[in-house]
């Protein structure tokens, strides 16, 4: 008896060590389910403030506010709740399989991923984006349209005439951008409004691809660093869209990387100390309060910058150059999204 036990023996020891190992197995699956449970809980979260602030905009107390302030209430009570629920089920689920909990917390997260996948989400998520946003995601979503209108009233025929003419330049603006870090759609847009794609020496004294008349000194040193050349010729495509992409990154560093007044700088120029001293001396803070002080107001230069950039996207994404008013133009072409203003 004892010769046989002894076998015996060692497989219930055996049996005991791989139980003792089997969760060492499923370890770290308790934080990857925390991370994709709370990844879910996040797009409810955006989902249900989005279409309480669509449905409750407004400034009025008793149809507005109090009623978003309820959601709110209502949602961190529910989510409470739903917390207080996945625990008590979790429990008889580990007991029978370590993975299961993890299988339920991915099924879960998969059917909110999939319900808020749809164009009422985007809604849901502009909503919430113009509720926090306050003045500026109102002034963002402002210039957007101004951009799409800007692009419906330029014939399809017209942008693709442009972008033809864009095609040889294309390459060497796209380095001038990466080599500065600032937007390439945005940057073929500049020059779109600049030259259209036509170089040439104009009678204001603007020069090449971009109209470069006289660039920021400290642009200029940049470039000269950058490109490893102690002079530059404007009239070169290479020198012209590097101080015109150093010129940008400038601008927009000044303005605080407000893309419409970096735009409208940049059409300035430096001349008198730019649009930065114009509005320091007047202590404007945007393009509101400056307004009044702007004798020669280039409002539509950066919604020309921005449909020519739009429509540069377009093309390249789309492989076309979509009506705006046929069909569901409209929506695929919001949905693309103007450069810069995402």
């Amino acid at each position: 008896m004892a010769v046989r036990s002894e076998p015996v023996t060692r497989k219930r020891r055996t049996r005991r060590r791989r139980r003792k190992r089997q969760p060492e197995r499923w370890s770290a699956l308790p934080l990857i389910e925390a991370v994709v449970l709370a990844s879910a809980a996040l797009l409810v979260v955006i989902d249900v403030l989005g279409r309480a602030a669509a449905r409750l905009s407004g400034v009025d107390l008793w149809r507005s506010l109090v009623p978003f302030a309820a959601v709110v209430l209502a949602l961190a009570l529910g989510l409470g709740a739903a917390i207080w629920l996945w625990l008590v089920a979790r429990a008889p689920l580990r007991r029978r399989r370590a993975w299961l909990p993890m299988l339920a917390a991915a099924t879960l997260a998969s059917g909110i991923v999939w319900l808020c996948s749809g164009p009422a989400f985007e809604s849901d998520t502009a909503a919430l984006r113009a509720l926090l946003g306050g003045r500026a995601e109102a002034e963002r979503r402002a210039l957007a349209h101004q951009a799409f209108a800007a692009y419906r009233r330029t014939p399809p025929e017209a942008w693709k005439r442009m972008l033809e003419r864009a095609a040889p330049f294309e390459a060497e603006v796209r380095r001038a951008a990466a080599a500065f870090a600032v937007d390439a759609e945005i940057l073929m847009g500049v020059a779109a409004a600049e030259s259209g794609f036509k170089p040439r020496d104009s009678s204001d004294g603007g020069r090449g691809l971009f109209q470069i008349t006289t660039a920021p000194a400290k642009a200029m040193r940049e470039v000269r660093a950058v490109l490893g050349a102690p002079t530059l010729d404007p009239r070169q495509t290479r020198d012209n869209a590097h101080l015109a992409a150093a010129t940008l990154r400038s601008y927009l560093a000044e303005m605080n990387g407000d893309l419409f007044l970096a735009l409208l700088a940049y059409n300035m120029g430096p001349r008198n100390g730019g649009l930065l001293a114009i509005m320091q001396q007047y202590g404007a803070g945007d393009f509101v309060t400056i307004q009044p002080y702007l004798q020669n107001l280039p409002r539509d230069y950066p919604i020309r910058v921005l449909s020519a950039a739009l429509a540069y996207r377009l093309l390249r994404r789309e492989g076309s150059l979509p009506r705006y008013e046929d069909g569901d133009n409209a929506l695929r072409i919001q949905r693309v999204g103007v450069p810069g203003l995402e």
